[in-house]
């Protein structure tokens, strides 16, 4: 059995053409093409420049009398800038710069003497420690830190006192190793002298040596070998002829062993008392 399909109803063709119309007749939206943006310029480096004053300021030590003189160095630095600017801007800056030094620097020298340049030195750059300026606003900003010197007439003034102080020190150094130099070839001559002294041959072995040394040595063994002589008779002296001093018993040994003991350590014979 052959189906016929239905024939379309004219509602759907109709529906069908309106929907057709209105796509050929849609206005067409243009595409929207964005502008290519230029790459953002490059970032221009960070600037620094230390530069050190063309003059120094001048401030007044305490009593007026006598003027500091204070040498500034600056550390300028800048963000975004053009080098030529920059150096031109700081140049333009510098007696701006320096009247800010002054200004921070007069109160802190009038409470410093006139010779006293370094400390008031490391009271400013205490001062200006992590400080910089303009506070806010333009660029470019600048650090600082300064040397100081005294007034010309105040250094002229100093000039004999450390030239006389520099002499004194070099002489004290010298004298002082002068003194040491002795001790030490003292004190070695004596261990020589006593390591020797009771060898029988050592006076005839130190002919052999230097002639100065020789002689020395050799008065030296005969002071020693003279001493224990006079000992015996100074004692035997004081045995034989003590009643005629006029001295009690005690009074006179007390009297004689102290000169005993005087002459036993000037032939070292007896040890140095403590």
């Amino acid at each position: 059995m052959t189906v016929i399909p239905p024939r379309p109803s004219a509602g759907s063709l109709c529906d069908r053409i309106r929907r057709w119309w209105q796509d050929t007749t849609r206005p067409v939206e243009p595409e929207v093409t964005l502008p290519v943006l230029p790459p953002p310029p490059p970032r221009l480096p960070d600037l620094l420049l230390e530069r050190e004053a063309p003059e120094a300021v001048l401030v007044p030590a305490q009593g007026d009398a006598f003027d500091f003189r204070i040498q500034p160095v600056y550390t300028w630095t800048a963000k975004d800038m053009p080098l030529d600017e920059f150096r031109q801007r700081v140049e333009g800056r510098l007696g701006w710069a320096a009247g800010v030094v002054r200004d921070e620097s007069t109160d802190f020298a009038r409470r410093h003497e006139p010779h006293r340049a370094h400390q008031l030195e490391q009271a400013l750059n205490a001062h200006f420690l992590g400080r910089s300026w303009p506070r806010s606003g333009d660029v470019p900003i600048f650090g600082v830190r300064v040397r100081v010197l005294p007034d010309q007439r105040i250094r002229d003034r100093l000039r004999p006192y450390w030239e006389e102080r520099i002499r004194m020190e070099y002489e004290h150094e010298l004298a002082t190793l002068r003194t040491w130099q002795a001790q030490a070839l003292t004190h070695r001559w004596r261990e020589v002298l006593c390591s020797l002294q009771d060898d029988p041959v050592t006076r005839h072995a130190a002919r052999l040596t230097e002639k100065q040394f020789a002689q020395v040595f050799g008065e030296y063994a005969d002071e020693r070998r003279r001493a224990p002589g006079e000992l015996a008779d100074l004692l035997r002296d004081a045995l034989n002829g003590h009643r005629d001093l006029g001295l009690g018993p005690s009074e006179y040994t007390e009297a004689w062993d102290a000169a005993l003991l005087a002459y036993q350590r000037q032939y070292g014979l007896a040890p140095e008392a403590s």
